[in-house]
């Protein structure tokens, strides 16, 4: 299914790609095979499920966002996957998922989003919440970061 040189290119899509305009050209120069190979072997992997997804994770402190809010909502039932989608085409939120509620937690629909601060997370919600016409909801800002990694697969 995989064969060495899938392992090569996982080991380093596994980590920071490469930071410029061309990456898979220089993550081609690095295993030796042609950049267009490299870009066949990832959607192959991913049409697979090999690689369940490829995406690049925003460093947002370093961009200047340093209040993260997780909103929680709740959404009605037969609504929640039409918020839901409402939610997810917003710049500003970079994860929702719909959890089953739990017994004094009421809330089923979860979004997270960054900015420059609290008061700017708030003004967030509140443009989800009118562009959603959902009006129950609460932030729950973070305090602490304890861990942020990704899986490593193939290390030494």
């Amino acid at each position: 299914m995989i064969d060495k040189i899938d392992i090569k290119i996982i080991k380093i899509i596994q980590e920071n790609i490469p930071v410029s305009i061309d990456p898979f050209a220089e993550i081609s120069e690095i295993i030796g095979i042609p950049e267009d190979e490299v870009i066949q072997r990832i959607k192959r992997m991913k049409e697979k499920g090999v690689i369940r997804r490829f995406g690049a994770v925003l460093r947002h402190q370093k961009a200047g966002l340093t209040a993260n809010g997780m909103i929680v909502w709740d959404v009605p039932d037969e609504k929640a996957e039409e918020v839901g989608k409402i939610f997810a085409q917003f710049r500003e939120v970079s994860h929702c998922y719909e959890r089953p509620r739990q017994k004094h937690w009421n809330y089923n629909i979860f979004t997270m989003v960054h900015g420059k601060s609290k008061e700017e997370c708030k003004k967030i919600a509140e443009k989800l919440a009118k562009a959603a016409d959902i009006h129950k909801y609460d932030i729950l800002f973070s305090t602490k970061e304890f861990k942020k990694s990704s899986m490593k697969y193939f290390t030494e």
